[in-house]
């Protein structure tokens, strides 16, 4: 029901086709007549600023639906990641150092960001945009714009055309609308992701349009088979594919785990999954963790780090192939998710998930008194319902994670009445009708219960999707004694 209903609120449109558009409405009304400017310039220089892995994969597209659409050349310059990169975008800087969220999280990086924030305003000028696009990271884009403004207005310069690329949730915040009052200020447009959101913006005094979510894209663009289930529409990719290649056998159990695209998030993150799992290995049958990295050298770094102890064998999947991850959804029985744009793929591939997230006591202290909307999932919130299940702030626990993923393992039945996981191994698949768990052995939160960790230890393999998994096994020795580790598509 919703990918159904987000298609029929995009009216089956690109969604990035409508900057240009919007561009041209502005520049054929612009006192100094922007075309004008890039017509005797020769080129459309755009100035893009993106601080997080979701808005890196968005301005990499919006670069390519210009390149196309543009009477001129588009040169581009700014911050952004390695998909704004192939698209020809040299970074002032590593994206990574402006993906900051939180409020005490923030404080350890204040003086960089203060550092950054300056050199993107001297690039910004030095650079004499037709416009600047900000995508997201709403904290560092507006203080950037409002920056732009300032001195062009001190130096009598006519200022670009400021875009700002997904809507700040104000929806989700007490006084949040209010807030929009002084955006146009500083912001000619917002362009929104979510459809109520751009009325609210228009009602406000900012110029908004509703171009339709990302996620769209991926649908459109990897031609992903939508078929009809019992419950609605599914976005579905090659799952015996992915098995094969990663030498993953048809009767496992894949655990999907997604812990987020910031350093701060996964490093808090990881950890509680990887507890999770250690919970749930001995109830399921063959169990693999498959980890989807984002692509950001720290966070890559850490993750193969961490895995190196883990029970379980362990799949890494890097960030910026999508193919990949839509086999990985579909192959896998069930997901761990830390809030964001994954929770929305994960509903739309059908995959049972459960998101959870975790902050510093002050971030999320905050959070509880100034939300107004009692989910953190995209899908909850556009659906307002709590179809998927969220662990949240102190609830975020191994135990209470486990026993979610449980109930989702366990047909209806099987799940009544029952409050916890199984200590017990027994068989899942990845199937329609999951067998029921046998009874619980022990409560894991009764200090008495003992969950004896398996001796079994993983293999190693460092692999990519031309390299036969077998044969690399083969090649290893001593297999049986050393973690297995899964580098796929590298």
């Amino acid at each position: 029901m919703l990918l159904k209903k987000m298609i029929q609120n995009s009216n089956r449109r690109r969604p990035l086709f409508f900057l240009p558009s919007i561009m041209r409405k502005y520049f054929s009304t612009s006192s100094q007549a922007a075309v004008d400017l890039a017509s005797k310039d020769g080129e459309m220089r755009i100035f893009l600023v993106a601080g997080e892995v979701s808005g890196d994969a968005i301005g990499s597209r919006l670069i390519a639906a210009l390149k196309n659409l543009s009477p001129y050349p588009i040169h581009v310059a700014g911050v952004g990641g390695p998909m704004m990169a192939k698209q020809g975008l040299k970074s002032l800087f590593p994206m990574e150092d402006i993906a900051v969220m939180g409020i005490w999280e923030l404080l350890p990086h204040l003086k960089k960001l203060q550092v950054r924030l300056k050199e993107t305003v001297e690039a910004a000028i030095s650079f004499r945009p037709h416009a600047v696009v900000t995508i997201d990271s709403k904290g560092f884009s507006f203080r950037l714009l409002k920056q732009l403004k300032a001195r062009c207005c001190q130096q009598g310069h006519n200022a670009p055309l400021h875009f700002h690329y997904v809507a700040p949730s104000f929806w989700a915040w007490k006084g949040g609308e209010e807030r929009l009052n002084g955006l146009s200020e500083f912001v000619d447009h917002v362009l929104c992701i979510l459809p109520f959101e751009a009325e609210v913006c228009i009602s406000h005094g900012v110029p908004a349009t509703f171009v339709g979510h990302p996620v769209l894209e991926d649908i459109q663009e990897l031609n992903l088979v939508q078929v009809t289930t019992e419950k609605g529409w599914k976005a579905q990719r090659n799952a015996d594919l992915f098995r094969s290649e990663y030498g993953i056998s048809s009767g496992s159990t894949i655990f999907t785990l997604l812990p987020g695209s910031r350093l701060q998030e996964v490093t808090r993150m990881l950890p509680i999954y990887s507890k999770t799992i250690n919970l749930l290995k001995d109830s399921v049958k063959d169990p693999t963790a498959v980890i989807h990295v984002a692509p950001n050298q720290h966070v890559e770094n850490y993750i193969k780090k961490a895995v190196n102890e883990w029970s379980v064998p362990v799949v890494l999947v890097p960030g910026g192939s999508s193919h990949t991850k839509y086999d990985a959804f579909s192959a896998s029985t069930a997901a761990l998710c830390t809030s964001g744009t994954a929770a929305l793929e994960l509903h739309l591939a059908r995959l049972p998930c459960v998101v959870a997230y975790r902050a510093h006591l002050l971030t999320e202290w905050v959070i509880r008194y100034k939300a107004k909307i009692p989910y953190i999932s995209l899908p909850n919130i556009l659906l307002n319902s709590p179809v998927i299940p969220e662990a949240l702030f102190r609830e975020c626990t191994p135990t209470r994670l486990a026993s979610l993923l449980m109930q989702l393992l366990s047909p209806p039945p099987a799940r009544a009445g029952r409050s916890d996981f199984d200590c017990k191994d027994s068989s899942f698949d990845n199937s329609t009708n999951i067998e029921a768990a046998a009874p619980p052995a022990c409560d894991p939160t009764d200090p008495n219960c003992v969950i004896t960790p398996s001796r079994k230890k993983p293999r190693i393999v460092e692999g990519s999707n031309e390299d036969s998994y077998a044969e690399r096994i083969k090649s290893q020795t001593a297999a049986d004694d050393t973690p297995e580790i899964v580098v796929v598509g590298h």
